[in-house]
């Protein structure tokens, strides 16, 4: 299983948790990401990801790896949707499993700022007024 992945479907947050399970770990932290219904003092009704998947892999994958070396970590995932989500749905997750929780938490907030200015996934965000506009998130 990749660490690193897009999905058409929703995110089994649950399922990808129990991965990062090892006993020589003493702390997971997790991030959810969710479509929320405004943006910039915008209302937003729903957005659509488009992404390079081949590309994307890869440098989700490479993120990972960096974050297992840099922070020690005995786990990392990461899951980026694609298509059209509805607000409140889970746009992307990350977890990890470190030996303590100050790497875990470390790393999960470099793991999601690392993916959103690295892999190549745009929103378009669709507003109330009928207008849309893309974003690299």
């Amino acid at each position: 299983m990749r660490s690193f992945r897009l999905s058409e479907t929703p995110i089994d947050a649950a399922a990808l948790r129990i991965t990062l399970e090892d006993p020589a770990a003493g702390g997971c932290v997790t991030f959810e990401g969710w479509v929320r219904n405004h943006n910039e003092a915008r209302r937003v009704t729903r957005l659509d990801y488009q992404a390079y998947g081949p590309l994307a892999g890869d440098e989700g994958e490479a993120i990972l790896d960096e974050a297992r070396a840099k922070f020690g970590l005995r786990a990392a995932r990461c899951v980026h949707r694609t298509g059209t989500l509805a607000i409140g749905e889970m746009a992307v997750w990350v977890g990890v499993s470190a030996d303590h929780r100050d790497a875990a938490f470390a790393a999960c907030r470099w793991i999601i700022d690392e993916v959103k200015r690295r892999v190549p996934i745009w929103k378009n965000e669709h507003y109330a007024d009928g207008e849309s506009g893309w974003l690299h998130p």
